[in-house]
């Protein structure tokens, strides 16, 4: 057709020589046939001659609206002028109904907008035919019925795509079995098993060898179980974290969905930060950019044009502008969704604490192994120089007389005495404890209203320094409202409407009507107007219809917008050109922003009695002034400004500033028709959760986009500065530009004392932290709009906010606030305090048992040949220490105390000097008490050697069951503190104690145990009971804060120098 625009067309012969077509195709089919494609044919080709008459006045009429910009690209306005519904359903109401699957083929729109084809796009008549064939009315959208909802998911699917499923149990069961020791420890067993039942029989000869492999399948199962639950709940939060809330239009009325609930044909609202939820096409909009990294790897922000570029992918992001979208593939049916149904997340991240105990592991492994290695050595000579006996007194090994069964048995539980001794040296515990911790501390900051999306975020939360926080909705209820004006020099409380004449009134009506982002919505029922957009415009709007009686739509209907300068957090203003629908001489240009800076664009103003008048250096000075004073009562000022175009007055203003590479509105010599204060008042808890930081030594700067006086008053209603100081110390307030202009030593050098940052921009915030971070702080920061992406990526902690802040915000942060208060900021701190001081406290409980089970049997094997606790017991031990101990301390809930210290930094050793001395000293204590018992326990309670072992076990496991709860507290002299509301710390206490009764009254041939007395369980429980007192007398010994392995250091630094000396 286009090929054809030379043509002079005929109406009337164009539309006989239709019905003579029709006549010759129809005579072929049945009436009902013929009823249809006559219905078909007389919708396209009212569609061609729609199309006809576009193109023809299109090439007629220049753009007579080029005169209002300066430019010399292409145009950035991009409304598109939609046709009227071409079938009406038949209850009359104006909607599309959706045209029959036989008409709409799903696979040629996908692959519409996957292969961005033009020309496909073209022969659905563009993209009012594709609205047409969807069924969608271009202003209301779809019907949104329930019958209406229903054919849409059968014809084109959800908006849901499958993932790749979970890791199931039997993943991680396999995974466990590839460790090393675990290996080592089966193939032990088998041999066991075999020479057991060989020498005893089937009947006795199957314990040990069993016992060993119970007690590693009772690990194994526990570590996979603890991994597939941790998997679990990353599948469970990855739901919630994709669940993105989407603003369409239907039946009329702006709703926010689920990004799960778009269909095709929805017509969906998109701004800046945005991820496009579906694939679609391009309706109607402004200065649209996106970005398409995600999709096709390129870097370069795509334009959206409705001619040139009209698609727009699933997944790319809103990065300028702002726009309607219509859905024409969802799901599956999208490259994103194709993409992301084959990959899955992973879960095998590694936290910067976990790869520190993964090296504190190797560590305490490798002399784990040198100890079994010794022992292993001391037994097999012991053995084979004949001085190791059986239960009878008579040598094991006797030469060649030896029987080589009986040889490879004892062989075999040597080695396996020894191996044993490795898998308790190992705290294996320690990945377990920061796994359940931080999956304990992620469910419970869900219930705090934070979700964390990168796991490193709990524990690095603990070391932050230095918060650095919005102030709109973070500190404050983000529920704006109007309550001052000001029309020229004079305020203006009450009454807002009777005090302008109606051409103030209009004009008033015009820039807040049609220079925003928002909408209103009548409901029909008359009720109060729903309206929805950000809350600065939502504020504004409301003032506006309720205040100064302005209808929205009326002020759509009478006036055309031609070009739009959209907001941004840099510019922090925006701007519209409108023209009169009956005016064809003058364009109206509105903007809207910042008071201060919307005040430098003008030289005239508005006064009470709408007179336009000169605006010398007195009454701008007096409307600064006025600025001030709002700002001073915490009010966010914003400034309306206007000027009218006539087409000889923007030819001249052209020829001034032709050299422009776009488009852009007139920026001066406007004139100032009035300033609002939006009062958004400081949530209640907020002071009080600053106090709470600044107690825990937590440094809180506030970075604003407010103007300084704006910013200085929230920050002392907040607490960040003092409430006595009207006038902050030097340096404490700075406005962005200041910060910006700095040289790098003194921002270095000014950065500590910077308390608020005001009229800032993004990169002003990316800059501070960056200084922050040079200068060794650990830094977490608030943002939500797209802009703070880069300073969200650079902090060590990103906190995003969950209902203000932009899909491109959340994407770059890791951890985000669902109720955007800074309380919960306060908490998430707090959380984070509590995981690494959990996993402290299971480290000092875990090195305790080990350095107890390795010094008493390295020393009584090469004392005495015998190994006190046997393969069985230390498995034990290892089960209920590691894993039941990591379950008890590693879910203790936050104490006030926590907050009470100071930051742990970035460079804080992991084991404290206040750790080494409490598991010093328990550990110390258990070895002196078991090795007694080991060579002296026979003739001090007058027991056979079995019972003495048994003893020995008992009370080396008992310690432990004690020992935990002086793990409790570090510090404290009080242990009890809270014990009775923590039931999992009890329940495992109690389940741990059950089960060592069991082992030793009812196992005995498993964990080759005699039963005890009363009186031997009382022995038992009062040598462990001692623990307590021994935990209180050392905690009283004062400890140096200076790291004990920086002694270390300055000794080797110390013999190196000497060294090189000589």
């Amino acid at each position: 057709m286009s090929n054809n625009h030379n043509l002079q067309y005929d109406g009337t012969s164009f539309i006989i020589d239709i019905t003579n077509t029709l006549a010759k195709v129809t005579s072929k089919y049945t009436n009902a046939k013929r009823r249809w494609r006559f219905a078909y044919t007389a919708i396209y080709s009212r569609r061609v001659m729609l199309s006809l008459a576009k193109e023809v006045i299109s090439r007629k009429n220049s753009n007579p609206y080029t005169k209002l910009f300066h430019t010399e690209s292409s145009s950035s306005t991009t409304t598109l002028d939609i046709i009227e519904p071409l079938i009406t359903q038949h209850n009359g109401t104006n909607h599309y109904s959706l045209v029959s699957d036989v008409v709409v083929d799903k696979t040629k729109l996908a692959d519409m907008v996957k292969d961005k084809n033009l020309k496909s796009l073209s022969e659905f008549g563009g993209v009012e035919g594709v609205g047409h064939v969807l069924g969608t009315f271009p202003t209301k959208g779809i019907i949104g019925s329930d019958d209406d909802i229903s054919r849409r998911l059968e014809l084109f699917g959800s908006n849901t795509y499958k993932k790749p499923p979970p890791k199931g149990l039997l993943h991680f069961v396999l995974e466990a079995f590839n460790d090393t020791t675990i290996i080592i420890l089966l193939v032990c067993a088998g041999l066991s098993l075999g020479f057991g039942i060989k020498e005893h029989g089937p009947g006795e000869g199957w314990y040990e060898g069993g016992s060993i492999f119970l007690a590693v399948f009772l690990v194994v199962v526990v570590s996979a179980l603890s991994n597939f639950r941790q998997e679990r709940q990353f599948h469970k939060l990855s739901k919630i974290s994709n669940n993105i809330k989407v603003e369409v239009v239907r039946n009329g009325r702006p709703q926010q969905i689920s990004i799960f609930d778009v269909l095709v044909g929805d017509i969906v609202s998109l701004k800046i930060g945005d991820q496009i939820p579906a694939d679609g096409v391009f309706l109607s909009g402004y200065s649209l950019q996106v970005d398409e990294s995600s999709m096709t790897g390129e870097s370069d922000h795509v334009e959206i044009e409705p001619l040139r570029a009209p698609f727009l992918l699933s997944g790319a992001k809103v990065v300028d502008g702002y726009a309607q979208m219509l859905v024409t593939s969802v799901g599956k049916n999208t490259s994103w969704g194709q993409m992301m149904s084959s990959i899955s997340r992973d879960t095998n991240e590694r936290t910067p604490l976990q790869a520190r105990l993964d090296k504190l592991t190797s560590s305490i492994g490798k002399v784990g192994l040198a100890v079994a290695f010794l022992v292993l050595l001391v037994l097999l000579i012991r053995y084979f120089t004949g001085n190791s006996h059986d239960e009878k007194g008579n040598k094991e090994f006797r030469g060649s007389k030896t029987d080589i069964n009986d040889v490879m048995n004892s062989v075999v539980s040597i080695v396996a005495a020894a191996v044993t001794i490795v898998v308790v040296a190992i705290p294996e515990g320690l990945p377990l404890a920061v796994t359940l911790t931080l999956a304990y501390s992620m469910k419970r900051m869900m219930a705090d209203h934070a979700m964390v999306r990168k796991l490193s975020a709990c524990e690095t939360m603990g070391s932050a320094t230095v918060i650095c926080t919005d102030k709109t909705g973070t500190l404050t209820l983000n529920q704006m409202r109007v309550t001052k004006f000001c029309l020229g020099p004079e305020n203006i409380i009450e009454n807002f409407s009777n005090a302008m004449t109606p051409k103030v009134l209009e004009l008033f009506h015009q820039g807040v009507g049609l220079n925003t982002t928002g909408s209103v919505y009548n409901p029909p029922s008359g009720s109060e107007p729903e309206i929805s957009g950000s809350p600065t415009e939502k504020a504004i709007l409301m003032w506006a219809v309720l205040d100064l009686g302005m209808d929205m739509d009326e002020m759509k209907q009478k006036h055309k917008v031609l070009h739009v300068e959209t907001f941004n957090s840099e510019k922090k203003r925006s701007g519209v050109a409108i023209r009169k629908e009956n005016d064809d001489n003058s364009v109206h240009v509105h903007w809207k922003g910042a008071a201060e800076m919307i005040l430098a664009m003008c030289t005239n103003y508005i006064d009470s009695n709408g007179a336009r008048k000169s605006l010398d250096e007195e009454e701008r000075s007096k409307i600064e002034r006025i600025i001030q004073v709002m700002a001073a009562s915490s009010l966010r000022c914003i400034a309306f400004a206007h000027t009218e175009i006539s087409d000889s007055e923007d030819i001249d203003y052209m020829i001034k500033r032709e050299k422009k590479s776009h488009q852009m509105l007139r920026e001066d010599g406007l004139t100032l028709l009035g300033i609002v204060g939006l009062k958004d008042p400081c949530r209640p808890n907020t002071k009080k959760a600053v106090e709470t930081c600044k107690a825990a030594g937590v440094e809180i700067k506030m970075i604003t986009g407010d103007n300084i006086f704006t910013a200085k008053a929230i920050a002392i209603e907040c607490g960040i500065l003092d409430s006595n100081s009207d006038h902050a110390k030097a340096g404490e307030v700075v406005e962005g530009v200041e910060f910006r202009s700095y040289t790098e030593e003194e921002r270095m050098e000014k950065v500590d004392n910077i308390r608020v940052m005001a009229r800032s921009s993004p990169m002003d915030k990316l800059l501070m932290v960056q200084c922050l971070r040079k200068k060794g702080h650990v830094v977490a920061v608030t943002g939500d709009g797209t802009n703070d992406a880069p300073a969200l990526k650079e902090a060590d902690i990103g906190l995003s906010m969950g209902i203000q802040g932009t899909e491109v915000a959340k994407e770059s942060s890791d951890i985000v606030i669902l109720d955007d208060n800074f309380n919960s900021v306060a908490t998430v701190l707090r959380w984070g305090r509590c995981v690494y001081n959990n996993i402290q406290k299971f480290i000092q409980f875990q090195l305790t048992v080990n350095v107890a089970a390795l010094v008493i049997n390295f020393i009584a094997a090469v004392s005495s040949g015998d190994v006190p606790l046997t393969t069985v017991q230390l498995l034990w031990v290892n089960l209920i220490m590691d894993t039941l101990g990591a379950l008890a301390l590693a879910t203790e809930r936050p104490t006030k105390e926590l907050m009470k210290k100071k930051p742990i930094g970035r460079t804080a050793p992991l084991i404290t000097n206040i750790m080494w001395r409490n598991l010093l000293a328990q550990a110390s204590y258990q070895i002196a008490v078991l090795l007694i018992m080991q060579f002296y326990g026979k003739s001090i309670f007058n027991v056979s050697k079995e019972v003495k072992d048994t003893l020995i076990f008992n009370t080396f496991v008992l310690c432990q069951v004690f020992n935990e709860f002086n793990s409790r507290s570090m510090e404290k002299l009080y242990v009890f503190e809270g014990i009775l509301k923590n039931h999992l710390f009890l329940g495992i206490i109690g389940i741990t104690i059950v089960l060592q009764i069991l082992m030793v009254e009812l196992l005995r041939k498993f964990a080759d145990t005699e039963r005890l007395t009363w009186e031997q369980w009382g022995i038992c429980i009062g040598i462990a009971v001692v623990s307590w007192p021994l935990a209180c007398l050392v905690k009283l010994i004062p400890v140096s804060d200076k790291p004990s392995f920086s002694y270390t250091k300055w000794v080797k630094l110390l013999v190196f120098k000497i060294k090189n000396a000589f």
